[in-house]
């Protein structure tokens, strides 16, 4: 029988790789109406706005008295402050279906990072489907270049300091969890990020002189549909649910999931925003879903092991 401590934090890894899939495509959208640190002022404020009413209302239980504060604010630098900045500005260069691709890079950097700072050393044949899935990446980026000279490297470069942030996330959190809960976690995440992206933004309406027309895009319809996907789905549900998967799983397996959010927002990229896809794709992203696949299924197999030899040891 499969157990609940089993499934969850895999279905919960589905869930937040589908949703921030589609964020991509989200973002791409809002930039045509707002500028990138407006845009992140906007969804942050909209996230802590949800998580503070439900925390008013008790719905949540938040209670970060006596804990490591300081943690979470480091974790909070890489995300969402420098992991935004990079994506965002990124996304301004390059296409959401290229951005996606580039995501799943983070599974290699998170499985070094945990191998160096939480003694969580995938197996063999985990670090095999690890490297399949990014082949599937790599792959896809290196048969792109020979259809589209015109690729933008300041683009990727950005998108790649994204990854970077994200990697060092990943074990923040995963460290954060043996402190606090996920929501407390996300809570902290939505106001730093509230208060950084809206400061920058501000200042910056204050030098172009144009403070007072702050707040105007949101009287369009079309700005807010992305800011409450963002806001309310891609930040809040969504981190809540890296931020639960990563305190119940290692940092190296939650992480291949971002490789599923490479296939959604390619799809998404493809079918609603109509960006060019091609046969390397559909072969790069069966790369990629075996990678994911081989990666979860073998870490259970392993403590099935680890099980049977605790079972053996005790009988002696």
């Amino acid at each position: 029988m499969i157990s609940e401590k089993s499934y969850l934090p895999i279905l919960s890894g589905f869930m937040y790789s589908t949703i921030f899939g589609f964020s991509f495509m989200f973002t791409k959208q809002g930039l045509e109406f707002l500028q990138p640190m407006q845009l992140l002022g906007f969804r942050f404020a909209f996230g802590a706005i949800i998580l503070t009413m439900l925390w008013v209302l008790g719905t949540i239980k938040i209670n970060l008295k006596g804990k490591r504060l300081g943690l979470l604010f480091l974790l909070a630098l890489f995300q969402p402050v420098s992991y935004f900045i990079f994506e965002v500005n990124g996304l301004n260069l390059i296409s959401a279906s290229e951005a996606g691709m580039m995501i799943a890079l983070i599974p290699v950097l998170v499985a070094v990072l945990a191998g160096i700072f939480l003694d969580e050393r995938p197996t063999g044949i985990q670090f095999f489907f690890i490297v399949l899935s990014v082949s599937g990446v790599i792959f896809i980026n290196l048969m792109k270049g020979q259809f589209d000279v015109n690729s933008n490297i300041l683009g990727i470069l950005l998108i790649l300091g994204a990854v970077v942030s994200a990697g060092f996330f990943n074990i923040l959190s995963r460290k954060s969890s043996l402190h606090f809960k996920p929501v407390e976690i996300t809570f902290v995440m939505m106001w730093i990020g509230t208060f950084v992206f809206n400061s920058i933004a501000l200042i910056q309406h204050i030098n172009n002189g144009n403070l007072n027309e702050y707040l105007s895009p949101l009287q369009n319809g079309q700005v807010l549909i992305p800011i409450l996907y963002l806001g309310g789905l891609s930040s809040v549900v969504a981190f809540f649910l890296v931020n639960y998967t990563l305190s119940r799983i290692e940092a190296s397996k939650s992480a291949v999931f971002a490789n599923l959010t490479t296939i959604i927002s390619v799809v998404a990229g493809v079918v609603i925003l109509q960006e060019a896809f091609y046969w390397f794709h559909f072969v790069g992203g069966i790369m990629i879903l075996l990678g994911v696949w081989g990666t979860n299924y073998f870490d259970k197999n392993r403590m099935k092991i680890k099980a049977i030899k605790r079972r053996k040891n005790w009988t002696y």
